[in-house]
């Protein structure tokens, strides 16, 4: 029997180019021996764009559907995720050599439900830079990203976009908010409220930093949407976390 992790991403137009970058870095993946992956690649929208990128390989789903930005393309992509854990990868991104079999790994260890990693920026000039508040390898208590991310103007200190989590928990949860962004940054403060997770120090993906990705635009840092993303991503986990019959307890 072959065990399957479901890579997820949701792309549109503009980042369908970086598809092939995001490809590569998984066809690299070393897996542990009985587990194989599978890619869910789910449009934001019904357009012509996308699909010419769709790399040919069996491995991969594709799917398109009605524009409502990435947190919906990602929760519809999860109508076909075969895996009993799933994986993020936003399609301008890059998982580094070994992300997958260390996020396995992690996911071995009694009680843990989801892992993130280490990010490094990837620049348009091809350098990196990393982040200088990272938390040390190893466990990820409840409660903890949301005091962290609290106390230092809501951000986190790990990294949504390398989120690998138990596909049954995420689909308990609902998915991805249905916000116009910080729908990621709101799963992973909910899983945090209702189960422990793991970080592992090895960088585990490149952040491709260019103009035209989402968190890029003016409308991203919009003080009054963002107050509001802000809002209801922490009253939801609060909500969560005083919800004693959701918690997963291992």
């Amino acid at each position: 029997m072959t065990n399957i992790v479901t890579v997820i991403t949701a792309v549109h137009g503009p980042s369908a180019p970086f598809l092939a970058d995001a490809y590569k870095s998984l066809v690299d993946q070393q897996l542990p021996e009985g587990w194989r992956w599978q890619w869910v690649i789910q449009e934001d929208g019904e357009t012509d764009a996308v699909a010419p990128h769709v790399p040919d390989d069996p491995r991969i789903s594709f799917g398109q559907g009605r524009h409502g930005r990435a947190g919906v393309a990602r929760t519809l992509a999860l109508s076909r995720a075969e895996g009993e854990f799933v994986k993020v990868l936003d399609a301008d991104d890059m998982l580094t050599p070994g992300t997958l079999a260390r996020d396995l790994a992690a996911l071995n260890n009694p009680g843990i439900c989801w892992t993130t990693s280490r990010v490094l920026d990837l620049l348009p000039d091809g350098s990196t830079v990393g982040f200088d508040q990272d938390p040390p390898e190893g466990p990820i208590e409840r409660g903890t990203v949301l005091e962290h991310w609290k106390a230092h103007d809501f951000r986190a200190q790990v990294h949504p976009a390398t989120l690998c989590v138990r596909r049954d928990l995420l689909l308990a949860l609902g998915g991805w908010m249905a916000l116009p962004a910080s729908e990621d940054t709101g799963l992973l403060l909910a899983l945090n409220a209702v189960s422990r997770g793991w970080f592992s120090a090895e960088t585990g993906l490149l952040y491709r930093k260019w103009p035209g990705q989402s968190t890029s635009q003016a409308a991203h840092v919009h003080e009054g949407e963002r107050s509001a993303r802000m809002a209801v991503v922490e009253a939801r986990a609060q909500a969560l976390a005083a919800l004693e019959g959701w918690r997963v307890n291992n």
